[in-house]
């Protein structure tokens, strides 16, 4: 699971707009273990869907030309903005060296936009496989639920 968030920098989040609907967009993104940071305009839709609602649910995946080859990730946890101006320079550095960026002046430092964190609250890695027994051919790895207090546990699925 550590291994595929760290391999790749583009996820779709979906948050929720205020007729109730979800709405998805892709991102670029960094992360620290099952944390994981994005940018989105200060004033975007993306932006006020989550200053009303901070829930998410997002996934990571890649392309392939094999179906039967599919791997990924499906997440939902808690965003929240990131406010305290070291913690948004930290933040920036892991940016810069996982995704291969140019030093810049932070935007969000400006008010231009505003870097979220995520949490994982709930992980489940999907591996798709023609040599599994599933009818449908989709073998669900492993599922993690992060509980109160902040611990993970581990979650078969059969």
């Amino acid at each position: 699971m550590q291994k595929l968030l760290d391999e790749h920098r583009v996820m779709t989040v979906a948050t929720n707009r205020p007729d109730g609907w979800p709405q998805a967009t892709t991102v670029g993104y960094a992360n620290e273990g099952l944390t994981l940071y994005f940018m989105c305009g200060l004033n975007s839709q993306k932006a006020n869907n989550l200053a009303r609602d901070d829930r998410v649910s997002l996934t990571i995946d890649h392309d392939t030309d094999q179906l039967m080859a599919i791997t990924g990730l499906s997440m939902a946890g808690h965003a929240q903005p990131v406010t305290d101006p070291a913690d948004g320079e930290k933040i920036l550095r892991i940016v810069k060296l996982q995704q291969g960026l140019r030093p810049y002046r932070p935007r969000h430092l400006r008010g231009e936009c505003v870097i979220q964190s995520v949490r994982a609250m709930n992980v489940t890695s999907v591996a798709i496989s023609a040599r599994c027994n599933h009818p449908h051919r989709a073998c669900r790895t492993d599922h993690v639920l992060r509980g109160a207090g902040g611990k993970v546990r581990v979650w078969p699925l059969r």
